[in-house]
Order: structure tokens, then C-alpha cells, then sequence
């Protein structure tokens, strides 16, 4: 059976933006946040986290959620761009 390609929708290509956007404003390495999420329970890989940033895998709602509180922001924050900027 083939697979269908994954459909990354505007509300996941604003939180990739975002993720790596906050990331880079924090300092932190695609390793470094990964850790951070696996720190927070929710196990990931820097590999698992580049192809979020580049909208290649789907961020499901508790990698979202996890990668928000390890950026310090609210989970609302990774979706909508005027909130994003703001906590910039």
C-alpha cells in the first residue's frame, strides 16, 4: 500500500517557522531543545525536531505542547504569528 504524503496545513507551517525562529532567539541548538523535550518527558530527536522545523513531519498536539514549555512560551504562541513576535 503506498503511503500518501504528508500535508502540512498553515497552522503547522506557522508553528515550524516558529519553533525554529524561537530556538534560534534562545540560542539553542536543534540538539539542544530535543534534549530539553526529552528532559520534559516526551522523548525526541534532534532529527525528529529539523524535519518539524521544516515542516516535513507533523507536530502532534503533545510535541507541541512540549516544545513550548521548553521554549518558554505558550503553546498559542508556536501557532499564531502576531503572538509569536511579541514573545520574540
Amino acid at each position: 500500500m503506498a503511503t500518501r504524503p504528508i500535508e502540512i496545513g498553515p497552522a503547522g507551517i506557522q508553528a515550524a517557522r516558529n519553533i525554529e525562529r524561537l530556538r534560534l532567539l534562545r540560542g539553542l541548538s536543534q540538539q539542544n531543545l530535543a534534549a530539553r523535550c526529552t528532559a520534559l518527558g516526551r522523548p525526541m530527536t534532534n532529527i525528529a525536531l529539523s524535519r518539524t522545523e521544516r515542516a516535513r513531519r507533523r507536530c502532534d498536539v503533545d510535541d507541541l505542547v512540549t516544545i513550548a514549555a521548553a521554549l518558554g512560551v505558550s503553546p498559542i504562541a508556536l501557532l499564531t504569528a502576531s503572538v509569536a513576535a511579541a514573545r520574540g
